[in-house]
């Protein structure tokens, strides 16, 4: 009886260990066709734009652009928090503006929201001295957001193993035309 036993308990465990093991699937983050996401990136883009005090006399509607869509999610992809080295080459980032402007966020992918990412950003503007143009500290990313010139922006999140040191990380990346 007890050999009886401890055949079904050594069955018992072996069958627990010859369980195929569940594939850990990657989280839902949008996509860059995903109209939720689109809308919200440009809606909070142009929020900030309108709150520029003093206001820009010539600050345009920021427009969402597929093309600078794929570029953010092809260099997102990488999962490095840097700048795109091809925007320092003319038109190699996008086929009708020579030059554009990239802005970064990482972090969980558990709390990405894009509009909390921009706002981030936006935030920035505490670091930026109206009076001469320039930045008390950080304030880059910012004055891309702002940037009156620009009125086309395309972003992308991807799912990253390990960015920036965050494991399971959200990569943020949204690209301005011109920049």
């Amino acid at each position: 009886m007890r050999l009886w036993l401890l055949a079904l308990l050594g069955l018992a465990v072996l069958a627990g260990m010859c369980r195929p093991q569940r594939r850990r699937t990657r989280p839902a983050l949008p996509s860059i066709t995903n109209r939720t996401f689109i809308d919200a990136c440009v809606r909070a883009h142009n929020k900030h734009r309108s709150e520029v005090r003093p206001a820009a006399a010539n600050m345009l509607y920021m427009t969402w652009d597929a093309a600078l869509a794929r570029t953010a999610r092809a260099w997102a992809n990488k999962c490095l928090f840097k700048h795109s080295p091809y925007l320092e080459t003319k038109f190699m980032s996008h086929p009708h503006y020579a030059v554009v402007g990239e802005n970064i966020w990482t972090g969980s992918y558990q709390i990405f929201d894009a509009t909390t990412a921009i706002k981030s950003w936006n935030s920035e503007v505490n670091s930026y001295d109206f009076q001469t143009h320039k930045c008390t500290n950080i304030c880059g990313h910012y004055t891309q957001v702002v940037w009156d010139n620009s009125h086309k922006v395309g972003c992308a999140v991807v799912f990253c193993n390990t960015a920036t040191g965050i494991r399971n990380a959200a990569h943020f990346v949204c690209n301005y035309a011109p920049g």
